[in-house]
């Protein structure tokens, strides 16, 4: 598998873990899969952890060098990002194998939902996970000036209408033969919670760097610890080192095009 964790938190206000990558070439692949609309065939690599079957399609290369490269002149920004939600995907999977999560969307700039995931308690839904994902080299002021806004307005259910949607369509995936009372009988308030993955520098790298990077998640998401979780990218160059593994995957692309050709 190409992510392994270490556990981080701060007593009483949140919990996660910090990410490595210890395999950039499996990570590579698995993206470029995304990339190119293989997201279920991921999954259930990721649900078995299984080596990733030879085959690749015969169309949509185009689509998935454009998810994956930047034209000139263009900032990198939309990209990356789209790159770093596809990683966060793959770590929530190897996180829980049992969960079900919504998968990346296919379009650089979307808005909205970066990432949902479902966790069960038995046969019944336990928590109903809000994920913000930022791939950035300003992580404090990201998630000071975007992600806590996101998460106070979700707090207050003006959003529950897309989690609804997204939730009942992740379920009846799933083949739950009633998706839409199982959504009905969620009680929002209380299965509502959070996720903030962010890439980070050596200033927020450390226990202390992330206890500033955090600060205030408590005052925006108020409950229990299991309501806020955060997770962290440790990287020296964040552009430099996205940029490495979307073109590694933009050449696996264009090698299942060349095969496809044959």
């Amino acid at each position: 598998m190409p992510i392994s964790f270490t556990p981080i938190n701060k007593e009483g206000c949140w919990y996660g873990s910090t990410w490595i990558v210890d395999d950039e070439d499996a990570l590579a692949e698995m993206i470029a899969r995304v990339a190119l609309g293989q997201s279920r065939g991921v999954e259930r690599i990721l649900k078995a952890t299984d080596a990733l079957p030879a085959g690749y399609p015969t169309g949509g290369f185009a689509g998935a060098k454009a998810l994956l490269t930047v034209e000139e002149g263009v900032d990198p920004y939309h990209r990356d990002g789209w790159v770093f939600q596809v990683i966060s995907w793959i770590a929530a999977h190897r996180q829980d194998a049992d969960a079900l999560i919504r998968a990346p969307q296919m379009i650089k700039a979307d808005k909205g939902l970066d990432g949902l995931i479902v966790e069960f308690d038995d046969d019944d839904v336990a928590r109903v996970v809000i994920c913000e994902e930022k791939a950035t080299e300003h992580a404090r002021q990201k998630i000071k000036g975007a992600v806590w806004p996101e998460f106070a307005e979700f707090e207050t259910g003006a959003r529950d209408n897309e989690l609804v949607a997204t939730v009942a369509a992740l379920l009846e995936r799933s083949g739950d033969p009633e998706p839409d009372k199982t959504v009905a009988d969620i009680l929002w308030s209380d299965k509502r919670s959070f996720r903030v993955a962010v890439t980070v520098g050596g200033a927020y790298a450390t226990a202390k760097g992330r206890k500033r990077l955090f600060k205030g998640y408590e005052d925006v998401v108020s409950g229990g610890v299991d309501r806020r979780r955060a997770e962290t990218l440790p990287l020296d160059d964040i552009r430099l080192w996205i940029a490495s593994i979307a073109e590694k995957s933009a050449a696996i692309v264009s090698e299942a095009e060349g095969l496809a050709d044959v």
